[in-house]
């Protein structure tokens, strides 16, 4: 298992594996041909970046079991999902604040990501796990008031895409097998949501098989797995959010109303 990361040190972009608090630089391509340098910095040298430049982060609803039957809604014949705007990706560890445009509840929504390694159009769920990277932790915040706010038109992009609501991170993991994961959400300290991803209606490889045959998908895509039960909204004046997945690791963001 590789632990990936991209970081900024003295203005400049990087990227590596993380071992413990050291990073080894590569350089190249971290999909295709990433080549170690011989160089090993500090993880306190750096600032870490979100770990790929994603082309499109794909969000799907409804997509574990629980929560489908929590909510009394039918489970989907095929995924649901939404496209999150590139413009709300920040760094693992940043401090997210409320939009000035926006009041009412803002939610944390913990997740696992798929992240994409190579180019996929129209794989099968058999081949899908060759298009498949690595796997990271996602918080996908929410203006829940937004969705329903007008009754004509869900307004799920505007609600997930406000500057700041796409945390993830800290790392890409490869070699992971996503059905033995749980992930937790910690808010301020107490924790909020514990899942299994073996809940999921459509696997991971469904996921990528399924969305491949609708849009290609490009390496360092995301595709942030849906959540459980347990979402909830972050009401204190400072909120600190904790996703957390053994195996990957804790993506840590702050919320500022």
């Amino acid at each position: 298992m590789a632990h990936w990361v991209r970081y900024q040190r003295s203005g400049a972009a990087g990227f590596g594996t993380l071992e413990g608090d050291t990073i080894t630089v590569h350089s190249g391509d971290m999909f295709t041909g990433a080549t170690p340098t011989g160089e090993r910095i500090a993880l306190s040298e750096v600032d870490l970046l979100a770990p790929t430049e994603p082309t499109k982060i794909i969000a799907l609803w409804n997509n574990f079991h629980a929560l489908a039957a929590k909510l009394n809604s039918p489970v989907p014949a095929d995924p649901l999902y939404l496209l999150k705007a590139g413009s709300c990706l920040t760094s693992p560890g940043a401090t997210v604040h409320r939009p000035a445009s926006y009041d009412g509840k803002v939610v944390y929504e913990g997740e696992l990501g798929i992240v994409i390694g190579k180019k996929a159009t129209a794989v099968s769920e058999e081949e899908a796990d060759g298009y498949i990277f690595g796997y990271t932790c996602v918080n996908d915040i929410t203006a829940a008031d937004i969705i329903n706010k007008d009754a004509t038109f869900a307004q799920w992009v505007r609600a997930k895409s406000f500057d700041g609501f796409g945390p993830f991170g800290p790392v890409v993991a490869t070699d992971v097998d996503p059905a033995s994961l749980v992930v937790r959400t910690v808010l301020n300290g107490d924790e909020r949501q514990n899942y299994p991803i073996s809940d999921m209606v459509f696997s991971a490889r469904q996921l990528v098989s399924r969305i491949s045959h609708d849009m290609t998908l490009n390496p360092g895509d995301i595709i942030c797995c849906g959540t459980s039960v347990g979402v909830g909204v972050m009401k204190a004046p400072t909120n600190t959010v904790e996703i957390v997945i053994e195996g990957i690791g804790t993506l840590s963001n702050t919320f500022v109303q």
